[in-house]
């Protein structure tokens, strides 16, 4: 069984194989109550925002990690992909700017990443 860490790792490093960008893992245990980790990161294009998104949930599911919930994928400015522990958000780097996750949720500690 992996752990909330390496699951949160392991979606961080199929972000960077799609060539997301601006790519950020806060540690949210000492935030928040609903999860523990944060992934946060960007894809320039519908397309891409879709191929991150697909390529995090098949390699997931090949190791037997199911996800719980996805928001937003049809649209593809911001897709939720809720894996109870982690919480990985694809943004259109517009969006992002707008949402600023990162200044919302700025007492969580920097695992992978730079805060605006």
């Amino acid at each position: 069984m992996i752990d909330a860490k390496e699951k949160a790792l392991l979606g961080t490093s199929i972000a960077s194989q799609k060539k997301a960008s601006d790519i950020i893992l806060l540690d949210m245990r000492r935030v928040v109550s609903f999860t523990d980790y944060f992934l946060i990161c960007s894809g320039e294009t519908d397309i891409q925002i879709r191929a991150i998104a697909d390529a995090i949930v098949g390699e997931m599911k090949k190791k037997k990690i199911k996800v719980w919930h996805v928001e937003g994928y049809e649209e593809a400015k911001w897709v939720l992909l809720d894996y109870w522990d982690v919480v990985i958000h694809i943004f259109h780097p517009e969006i992002r700017k707008f949402y600023q996750l990162e200044k919302l949720w700025a007492d969580a500690e920097v695992l992978e990443g730079e805060k605006e």
